[in-house]
């Protein structure tokens, strides 16, 4: 294990094989809260970040674990809480390969988030399958993958353990530099 939460309900956690990766940083970082958050059990820590060096590639990647506020919040401040959460991965390492995974809470108006991530460098990918399926109204892809300098070529819908939501396996590699996607910094006139 490379770090977990400590102060919090949500019980983050990040795992890395040593076999292939070197760890050089982890940590913990809090995100705006939400109403929930203020008034029933908190959720301090909303984000782990790790920055492990790929030992078989000898490249290095800023990986992610993240919760978003729940459906009781706004898209508005789960945006927020993304953008929040990408700036923090970036301080580990802005010229680094980033993967964030997590539980978005952000079942509905996914394009208008792939558009938005898309304008931000990232790409924002999907599972195969829906990821939360308890109940007839919430039901759809809560659990996606943000990237940076990655190709993902799958994101897969594992079978149901221990939590309300199905876990999701993504399958990455590195970009090659010079394949890099034009970001909106880029692209706008001086």
């Amino acid at each position: 294990m490379a770090t977990a939460t400590k102060e919090n309900r949500l019980g983050l956690a990040m795992y890395y094989r040593r076999e292939r990766f070197d760890m050089v940083r982890a940590d913990s970082f809090s995100l705006k809260k939400s109403l929930h958050d203020r008034v029933l059990t908190p959720a301090h820590e909303r984000l782990i970040g790790v920055k492990l060096l790929d030992l078989e590639t000898d490249h290095t990647l800023v990986a992610g674990s993240f919760h978003a506020a729940p459906l009781t919040a706004s898209n508005s401040l789960r945006r927020h809480q993304i953008n929040a959460a990408h700036a923090e991965l970036l301080s580990m390492g802005d010229d680094f390969a980033t993967l964030m995974v997590g539980d978005f809470n952000y079942p509905f108006f996914t394009q208008k988030l792939t558009e938005r991530m898309n304008e931000s460098g990232y790409d924002l990918s999907l599972s195969d399958r829906r990821t939360y399926t308890r109940g007839m109204v919430f039901r759809g892809h809560f659990d996606f993958a943000t990237s940076r300098g990655l190709d993902i070529e799958k994101v897969e819908t594992l079978p149901r353990g221990a939590s309300d939501h199905l876990p999701i396996l993504v399958l990455a590699d590195y970009r090659e530099s010079g394949d890099e996607p034009e970001t909106v910094e880029e692209i706008q006139p001086a």
